[in-house]
């Protein structure tokens, strides 16, 4: 799957020039973006190795936080999706070595279930 085929979001599709852009120098040779989802301003970027949590932060938008998650330092995780009073939804990503869970919250409307399978398939998938 390309990534053009693979870009889902929150209520919109990634902007495949804004992702390309914050990807520049951040994807090493042969690592491609295989799906893309978008909460409000922030990505979850799936490649054939890793995870990449891009945090855009401040007003600006300016100052950006890229957390990469190798698939074989991901020992469990967990999604909770949104329920009647609570809207929100929550991602957890254990690492091993850490005992505590990088979390982020999923505003309503992001694609839960298509960012644990896309987890799920760079986690359990055999390579």
């Amino acid at each position: 799957m390309g990534l053009f085929d693979g870009l889902l979001g929150h209520g919109s599709s990634v902007d495949p020039a804004d992702l390309a852009k914050r990807l520049d120098g951040v994807l090493i040779d042969g690592e491609r973006a295989e799906l893309a989802y978008r909460v409000i301003r922030d990505f979850f970027v799936f490649t054939q190795w890793r995870l990449i949590l891009v945090d855009i932060q401040g007003m600006t938008g300016s100052k950006v936080d890229y957390l990469s998650i190798p698939y074989r330092a991901v020992t469990r995780f967990s999604v909770e999706t949104a329920g009647t009073f609570d809207l929100d939804s929550e991602l957890k990503v254990w690492v091993s070595g850490s005992n505590e869970p990088i979390q982020r919250t999923l505003k309503k409307g992001a694609d839960v279930r298509g960012i644990q399978r896309a987890l799920a398939t760079g986690v359990l998938a055999p390579r």
